[in-house]
């Protein structure tokens, strides 16, 4: 059991990348379902499954690989944290690594990257960075 599921997920892909495993398995929830499908539409992983097994849902992410070999996620950053949480306006929204990057952000209307929140005119909380 983990605190911050959100942290967990970031880890899991990271170090799934790190090692070069072809996919990530997590147990499942609507806010890392909402985050892999960012990553998946910014370009990060290939593809997200969810499992429908018993006893327990599990979400796998397939990662994505150059034609080196090397992981296309390479650093994912914790924003907001549940002792202390971090919100921006649309005008704060940070900027990852000069656009190389991709900032998630929860808004009033879900979660979405930081690019389409900032061009809907929304602030909220920013839950994590990656690159």
């Amino acid at each position: 059991m983990t605190n911050d599921p959100i942290a967990d997920m970031l880890v899991r892909l990271h170090n799934a990348a790190m090692v070069r495993h072809p996919m990530a398995l997590m147990p499942v929830s609507k806010m890392r379902v909402a985050i892999a499908k960012i990553l998946k539409d910014e370009g990060f992983v290939e593809k997200i499954e969810v499992t429908r097994e018993r006893p327990h849902p599990m979400l796998k992410v397939w990662l994505k690989y150059d034609t080196a070999k090397q992981p296309v996620l390479s650093g994912t950053r914790r924003v907001s944290k549940p002792g202390r949480r971090i919100y921006a306006t649309k005008r704060d929204i940070p900027w990852v690594r000069n656009g190389l990057g991709v900032a998630i952000v929860s808004t009033t209307k879900g979660v979405m990257s930081g690019a389409r929140a900032k061009k809907e005119g929304l602030g909220g909380e920013i839950l994590c960075e990656v690159w």
